[in-house]
């Protein structure tokens, strides 16, 4: 039989330093910094904004005045 540890795939490292030479200090803080930002909640998007055509209320208005000036009354809000 095989121990354990020989049928373990090889972990890779979750960060690797390229260049440069890091103290203790230095790559604590990189940690926290990516530790932080990989349980950060996602930013929520805004709602998508209907178009106003779209909108259900605009169908609905106060009746038409008939008589005289219900042309200039047509156009200003009820």
């Amino acid at each position: 039989m095989t121990a354990p540890e020989e049928n373990k795939p090889e972990e890779q490292p979750l960060l690797r330093v390229v260049k440069g030479d890091p103290d203790d200090h230095q790559l604590a803080a990189l940690t926290a910094v990516v530790a932080g930002l990989a349980s950060a909640a996602p930013a929520e998007d805004e709602p998508e904004r209907r178009s106003e055509w779209a909108n259900h209320a605009r169908r609905v208005r106060r009746p038409l005045q008939h008589g005289p000036g219900a042309w200039r009354a047509s156009g200003f809000p009820g």
